[in-house]
């Protein structure tokens, strides 16, 4: 039988154990602080009906995976349906909430970590099947801004426990925008659809000129009407200074109201203790998909900002018109997390340590003390210290050999000598060390 080659799939992310390790960690970070803020776990199927993906799809319609079985049978895949899956949490989020919703508490409050899926062209830093960390709150029919102003603070605990250097929380308001564009008489979109946000949003990238070239060739703005977007978009300063120079510009009610809402939610910012040089409004930030109607976020980190934004999202009017007669208006914010660690790994942000939980390894040194060796590693486990025994015969060598390549920080030996004595030794691989102590000894310093 041929030897079949191993290679993955392209786009389809595997770390090593080592990374892995690293993930899990992260994940429990970001699942400790979205549960501080009192956010409930969801999870949801992997798979939905086509019919309500492409809802909601819009551009991505292209980019979901369909499922089939290789051999039908009398039934369809799904319950009749053809049926994808996900390429996002959020649709999935509206499907939950729409069919459960005599059953939840409103405000709905939830956290989902789960990957998904997407058919586009695999390439560094874009993945085909990635984790994605998303926390949403969602209204029946209103949402006060609280929510809006949570969002950064959740955002700064969860960024500062990982410690992957400075960072900054940018905020603005999409009113502030759309008002301005409406005032200033910019098209919202042009040609066959085309949204002037998008526009606005990649003006930091393309530069301002390109971006005021876009504004009048392609929108069909005036040179005058480019030249005072771009003024805002532009304009930098403290938090109280930018909100005193939009106070006095007098783009129309719109544009006031979200004005007043971005002043609101950074007052509520300050309370919840979030420093300024971490949080700080931007008025060029403008998230191009269309949902966004009020807030909007984008992190960047400060000494890597070739990353982009790595935790964005923001304030959505409707969450679930396609599914349900009521309006649901929401605010959140995701993190794409395996394409950011993938990123810290290969700039060297977050270095990888041992490739297995284990804080100490026992050594077989003979087989007549098995029983022994596997009775103490019990009592190490029972004591919360993660262990594992070395699972066969083998030279010293050797095991400890393994015990460095997988970066365990103890190895216990124990001989029939040691065992008579009552003692153990413990090596300590980090400092290059060994004592000989008895269990309680050895216990204790190992719980320290």
């Amino acid at each position: 039988m041929p030897i079949i080659d191993p290679l993955p799939i392209s786009g389809f992310k595997e770390f090593l154990p080592e990374e892995q390790i690293v993930l899990e960690r992260m994940k429990r970070i970001i699942v400790k602080n979205f549960e501080l803020y009192g956010f409930s776990p969801l999870e949801s199927a992997a798979a939905e009906r086509e019919e309500v993906l492409l809802a909601k799809s819009g551009e991505n319609t292209k980019l979901i995976y369909g499922l089939r079985l290789l051999e039908r049978s009398d039934q369809d895949v799904g319950d009749g349906k053809d049926i994808a899956l996900r390429f996002d949490l959020t649709v999935p989020l509206a499907r939950y909430v729409a069919q459960n919703y005599g059953k939840l508490a409103f405000p709905f409050r939830r956290y989902q970590i789960q990957k998904v899926w997407r058919g586009e062209r695999a390439q560094k830093g874009r993945f085909r099947e990635f984790y994605q960390c998303d926390i949403d709150v969602v209204g029946d029919g209103k949402l006060g801004l609280l929510s809006d102003a949570e969002i950064p603070a959740i955002i700064y605990s969860i960024f500062s426990e990982m410690q992957l250097g400075p960072f900054q929380i940018r905020i603005n308001n999409r009113r502030v925008l759309n008002g301005l564009l409406e005032y200033l008489k910019i098209p919202l979109s042009y040609g066959d659809g085309q949204s002037t946000m998008n526009i606005i949003d990649k003006a930091e990238k393309v530069g301002i000129e390109k971006t005021k070239g876009m504004l009048v060739d392609l929108a069909g703005a005036t040179n005058e009407a480019a030249d005072a977007l771009i003024e805002v978009l532009t304009f930098k300063a403290s938090t109280d200074e930018t909100l005193k120079w939009l106070s006095a510009k007098l783009y129309g009610e719109l544009f006031e109201q979200g004005v007043r809402e971005l002043s609101e939610v950074m007052n509520v910012v300050r309370v919840l203790g979030v420093p300024e040089e971490s949080c700080v409004i931007d008025l060029g930030i403008a998230r191009g998909l269309d949902y966004y109607t009020g807030t909007v976020y984008e992190t960047t980190l400060l000494e890597n900002p070739q990353f982009g934004s790595v935790c964005s999202g923001g304030r959505y009017d409707d969450l679930a018109s396609n599914y349900i007669d009521r309006k649901l208006p929401g605010v959140g914010i995701s993190i794409g997390l395996t394409r950011l660690l993938a990123a810290l790994f290969d700039n060297g942000v977050v270095e990888t340590g041992p490739s297995s939980p284990s804080q100490v390894i026992i050594f077989q040194m003979d087989p007549a003390l098995r029983s022994d060796y596997f009775a103490l590693a019990a009592q190490l486990r029972s004591s919360g210290i993660k262990t594992e025994v070395y699972p066969e015969d083998a030279k010293i060598d050797k095991q400890s050999k393994y015990a460095v390549k997988k970066k365990i920080p103890y190895g216990i030996y124990m001989d029939q000598k040691r065992k008579g004595d009552g003692v153990c030794t413990l090596r300590d691989y980090r400092a290059d060390s060994e004592s000989t102590m008895n269990f309680n000894e050895t216990l204790t310093y190992l719980s320290s």
